[in-house]
């Protein structure tokens, strides 16, 4: 995958005041530091316990722009610590209480909780953005918390960094696909790139032979049925995966949202599906229809993964299996086909030309999710389930989800209701905390079905 290292300034204050139990205190703060060093490498932090407002704010002067606080109450400490961090830092804050060491009737030696408390009142009366973490250093459930919050936190500065390329415009009827660019600037700090397709058509074909041998082996190597596709359209296919290429390299652009129909089939001869197929295997999120919103959701998921990322419409519900079966031409990710089938090549079921991709998706526990328009702005949502171990539904690539929770005809019912646009990423993996923590950081609406 093509992912980029972007590393975020994380600053872990722990506090204390020394009329509590030092000893317990100094414990948890070495294996709070080396927990959060083992999830996100280096991190700004003193080398002792805090343990009064003046040396909060001596240390606090040595830190510029963080992107993120934590501000560990290791043990009760009042509101005018928190102060100190609202009025110098603009940023996501987490308040992390530690559990009391012992309910055995003797002395409380820690009383960390009241401590968040009182942290938690200062942050919500001045509207600031917080999180809250319970739990000891070494408890699985808190190195998950923070292992979720550093991942959405690097994908939130990541979209900050993030060039969509977006070719052509949306076919007819498909003005959903697309997002202002202000709002998408001003909310997430993409950036748009355009180009027209005629103009990577042209210069597909001229593209010298020696510069598109390698996308013929490499389309042979990764998928089945290759034999069956004329000549004229390998070369035609290796030619434009050569131009998408060199346009994503040229421009820096790690998402592609690409017009299709009509244009590849009566002006180029045959359809892009297949290059969109193994730009996602490249780790260049791609979506076809020109659908902006989809590729950038495509993105998001992809970075949290680590893997491809299949877009598709939901077309029918298939009871027998009790899925929603999302589905769409030819250009799910090659590595997404299920095994028993492998990717295979053939034609496109409207326009019969190809290479189109023909498979149905691998199993697997998947989050479906979107990033959507609402009346107000952006908005996201997220259905956590199971893609289950079906064949293809129809021809192209298709996948049968399985909610976690509740019925497949509820979902859909409430994702028309809610306006939901008709085109979703379905990625490999249980992200929707990411998600939801991500949207938090970006004062997005989020949706959770």
């Amino acid at each position: 995958m093509n992912t980029m290292n972007i590393k975020s300034k994380i600053v872990f204050l722990p506090l204390a005041r020394a009329t509590f139990s030092m000893p317990d205190a100094e414990e948890n703060f070495k294996k709070s530091c080396l927990l959060l060093e083992n999830l996100a490498g280096d991190i700004c932090r003193p080398a002792e316990l805090l343990t009064s407002p003046e040396m909060l704010s001596a240390f606090a002067d040595t830190v510029e722009a963080p992107d993120l606080v934590i501000y560990q109450c290791t043990t009760f400490i009042g509101g005018d610590f928190v102060s100190e961090i609202t009025r110098r830092f603009c940023c996501p804050v987490v308040v992390w209480s530690l559990r009391e060491p012992s309910i055995n009737g003797g002395r409380l030696k820690l009383n960390s909780l009241t401590g968040a408390f009182s942290a938690g009142n200062s942050l919500y009366m001045q509207g600031y953005d917080f999180r809250f973490v319970l739990g000891n250093p070494d408890e699985p459930a808190v190195e998950l918390s923070f292992r979720q919050l550093f991942s959405a936190l690097s994908v939130m500065k990541k979209l900050r960094r993030l060039t969509v390329g977006v070719v052509g415009t949306q076919p007819p009827g498909f003005g959903f696909g697309s997002i202002d660019e202000a709002l998408l600037a001003g909310k997430l700090g993409v950036r748009i790139v355009r180009t027209e397709a005629a103009s990577l058509m042209k210069q597909a074909l001229a593209c010298p032979p020696e510069s598109f041998a390698f996308a013929i082996t490499e389309l042979k190597a990764k998928t089945k049925g290759w034999e069956s596709v004329p000549e004229e359209n390998l070369e035609k296919y290796a030619r434009l995966r050569k131009a998408y290429q060199d346009f994503t390299v040229q421009n820096d652009v790690k998402a592609v949202a690409s017009r299709c129909w009509p244009d590849f089939f009566t002006e180029y001869g045959v359809p892009v599906c297949a290059v969109l197929s193994l730009l996602n295997d490249d780790g260049i999120a791609a979506s076809c229809e020109t659908d902006t919103g989809g590729a950038i959701s495509m993105y998001i998921a992809s970075e949290l993964t680590g893997r491809a990322v299949y877009f598709g419409d939901p077309v029918a519900i298939d009871e027998s299996c009790n899925g929603v079966v999302f589905w769409h031409c030819g250009a799910g990710a090659a590595s997404l086909a299920r095994a028993t089938e492998g990717a295979r090549l053939g034609v496109h079921p409207n326009r019969k030309t190809g290479p189109t991709m023909e498979f149905g998706l691998k199993n697997g526990p998947v989050t479906v999710l979107r990033l959507g328009k609402s009346r107000e702005g952006l908005r996201m949502m997220a259905m956590t389930g199971n893609a289950l171990d079906e064949p293809q539904k129809f021809y192209g690539t298709s996948v049968a989800v399985s909610p976690l929770s509740g019925l497949p005809t509820e979902k859909v019912a409430q994702w028309v209701h809610d306006g939901w646009e008709p085109h979703f990423a379905i990625a490999y993996g249980e992200i929707a905390e990411e998600l939801k923590l991500l949207c938090g950081f970006l004062h997005i609406e989020f949706i959770e079905y």
